[in-house]
């Protein structure tokens, strides 16, 4: 069965490995449009990445993560200063980290999304800045990754939920849905 992973994110081949041995990376040029209920927003975006991949494979999973802060959605930073105040606009709160995930089989789309809380330290501006400037923040929603080591004296005060849907693909729920629709895993 050829796979393929519709993203050009480091962190989701990472995470795919805990799920396949093989498949291919095949970003694409999907526009990332979040507006309306995050659930819903995660997983049009998924869904729009799963469709505009064009190629022969058996199976396509395509993913969006994003940030919800107060009614606000917190995407990919678009600069260093943007970066600074997303952070900084996140210390001392709690946020959630949405993922939406479309799997694409047998020319069917199937959509589904997982949602985890964070709750952030009060972050002195030096840790913020140090942070961003060393490029951390560059293509995570947010700014910020979970993985990045910012627990314990960090970003992360506590998490509840998925850790691997806050750094970008739930896998533990893409393991329950492609078993239930028959498709193998590692984990089955």
């Amino acid at each position: 069965m050829k796979i393929v992973l519709a993203s050009a994110s480091p962190r989701r081949r990472q995470l795919l490995k805990k799920v396949f041995d093989n498949f291919e990376v095949c970003p694409t040029d999907a526009i990332e449009v979040l507006y309306g209920k995050p659930s819903y927003a995660v997983m049009r975006t998924a869904k729009m990445k799963a469709m505009a991949y064009l190629g022969d494979a058996d199976l396509v999973i395509a993913s969006d993560t994003t940030v919800y802060l107060n009614g606000e959605y917190l995407g990919k930073p678009t600069s260093r200063t943007h970066a600074i105040q997303m952070l900084t606009s996140m210390s001392n709160t709690t946020h959630r980290v949405y993922t939406g995930v479309c799997i694409k089989y047998k020319g069917k789309y199937h959509t589904f999304y997982d949602c985890s809380m964070v709750r952030f330290r009060k972050l002195p501006k030096e840790l913020i800045v140090e942070y961003v400037n060393a490029g951390n923040s560059d293509g995570k929603a947010g700014s910020y990754g979970i993985q990045d080591g910012n627990t314990d004296d960090g970003f992360v005060k506590y998490y509840k939920g998925s850790y691997d849907n806050i750094v970008g693909l739930p896998t533990e729920k893409l393991i329950r849905v492609l078993n239930d629709m028959g498709i193998p895993t590692k984990e089955e």
